[in-house]
């Protein structure tokens, strides 16, 4: 027993001043960032202020690329065939971490920093996913990591990847099926939320697309008979995907919108169009499914005497968990902390919370990290960090950047994230991020773990094939 506990205590002693010289590492990026919260506090604000949609933010992806190269990383613009993307690399070698970065607001939710309803005047837009937050905290923790690497001789490739039309434009999923990803060990992340955790989660697969039905135009009163409405075929297809809603797997999820339904009531619709998500956990099903909706489709546009066309505008692959990365994750999470707010916040928080319904987190959750558990959290959404997990190990983590019980995608999200606690929300996950990123640099180990997890939650026989197939990116969706 003794020979054993010996070494075993020798070992430990030795490994004392490299694990003291990582802390101290990890001490100086922490101050490091609090130095600089100032100029990504205004960085933020200005991709805020955009608020530019998917594939058209043409000023944040030029702010994000700009700042970074002024740091000194290459930068690739316009990858993948989006405008819009880049990628930004320093150092050489392996390991290869990379970080993503998002930066596109949604359509029809202006807000200003206010915690009552206030749209902004001329602006249809608003960064209700915070993901102006999310683009600025990882180049704020990509420019830090970088910085440790050339002060200290660090070797590897850093990379951040600047992803546009997160919100149903996919853009990850084109780097991924164009091969950008093949050659990278890790990949960490980040998303705006009302709390502080990183532990493991999943997401729903999602595929979408736009069904259009054409048919003839006609005097809806003088000669009805003369008329095919394309609108008639818009909504047998709803009600047929209404009742096919009874006989799919429970966990499916199928939303839509009519987006073009006619111009008069007086005219029979020639055009009408419906935008579908089919959402489930497994993306094999949600293949099936949507193919179920295509026929829903295709029998409404025989019944109607119309003709139908349909065009996929996204899919994305279910999130990954990868235990391994998210375990590291949540340690550094818990180093940083949350934060806790002013009495100036509080007021704000108290009067946003008088919008949000019952039963709301305490105002003090932002100060906390929550317990790391190794069981998998069940997303409700979509995200195409998805199909990203399923070729690297990836791991994020949320930050509370809104008021304890916001929803995403509202407007009390958007009027957060443009003031002081969306701010400091992005600062502990800048930090996170870069403390992260430390530790896969120095720690071959883990970097090996989360490969082997990679490989057995995909499969021995898994091959990646793009859920949207070979369509080139849907820049105009948004338009």
């Amino acid at each position: 027993m003794k020979s054993f506990f010996i070494p075993a205590v020798l070992c430990l002693l030795c490994c004392l001043p490299l694990l003291s010289l990582g802390q101290k590492a990890k001490d100086r990026m922490i101050k490091e960032l609090e130095k600089e919260k100032g100029k990504y506090t205004r960085i933020a604000t200005s991709i805020w202020q955009y608020a530019e949609v998917g594939y058209q933010e043409e000023k944040s992806s030029a702010l994000l690329q700009s700042t970074l190269k002024e740091e000194g990383f290459e930068i690739k613009a316009g990858v993948a065939g989006m405008p819009t993307a880049f990628i930004a690399s320093y150092g050489s070698g392996s390991p290869v971490i990379a970080v993503l970065a998002e930066f596109d607001a949604l359509p029809g939710l202006s807000q200003d920093t206010m915690p009552t309803r206030s749209k902004i005047e001329g602006k249809v837009s608003g960064h209700a996913c915070g993901h102006h937050l999310f683009g600025t905290a990882s180049v704020a923790a990509a420019i830090t990591t970088k910085n440790w690497m050339q002060k200290n001789k660090i070797a590897g490739t850093l990379r951040l990847y600047g992803t546009p039309a997160e919100e149903g434009g996919a853009g990850k999923v084109y780097l991924v099926r164009d091969g950008f990803f093949k050659d990278v060990d890790a990949t960490i992340h980040w998303h705006p939320a009302d709390r502080n955790l990183a532990n493991p989660g999943s997401s729903l697969a999602n595929k979408s697309a736009k069904f259009r039905f054409y048919g003839k135009s006609a005097h809806a009163a003088g000669a009805p008979h003369k008329g095919r409405s394309a609108l008639d075929g818009v909504e047998a297809m709803n009600d047929m995907v209404n009742m096919l809603r009874e006989h799919v797997p429970m966990e499916t999820r199928i939303h839509y919108v009519i987006t073009r339904g006619g111009d008069a009531p007086n005219i029979v619709p020639e055009f009408a169009e419906v935008y579908y998500y089919i959402r489930h956990p497994d993306v094999e099903t949600d293949r099936q499914i949507f193919e179920r909706v295509v026929k829903c489709a295709e029998g409404a546009a025989l019944g109607t005497e119309t003709r139908m066309e349909y065009e996929v505008i996204h899919g994305l692959y279910n999130l990954l968990p990868n235990v391994t990365l998210s375990r590291l994750m949540h340690k550094n999470l818990s180093q940083v902390g949350g934060f806790t707010y002013t009495e100036k916040e509080v007021a704000f928080a108290e009067t946003i919370r008088t919008t949000l319904g019952d039963k709301l987190p305490e105002i003090s959750s932002t100060e906390k990290v929550l317990p790391f558990e190794n069981a998998v959290r069940k997303g409700a959404g979509s995200t195409d960090v998805g199909d990203v997990s399923w070729v690297t190990p990836t791991a994020g983590l949320r930050a509370a950047t809104w008021v304890p019980g916001t929803p995403a995608h509202s407007w009390q999200a958007v009027a957060c994230g443009g003031m002081s606690i969306g701010m400091k929300g992005m600062m502990v996950a800048a930090k996170t991020l870069a403390l992260t990123a430390h530790d896969l640099f120095t720690d071959a180990e883990v970097l090996v773990k989360a490969q082997q997890e990679l490989k057995e939650q995909a499969g021995p026989d898994f091959t990646y094939k793009a859920l949207l197939g070979d369509r080139p990116p849907a820049l105009d969706y948004r338009k």
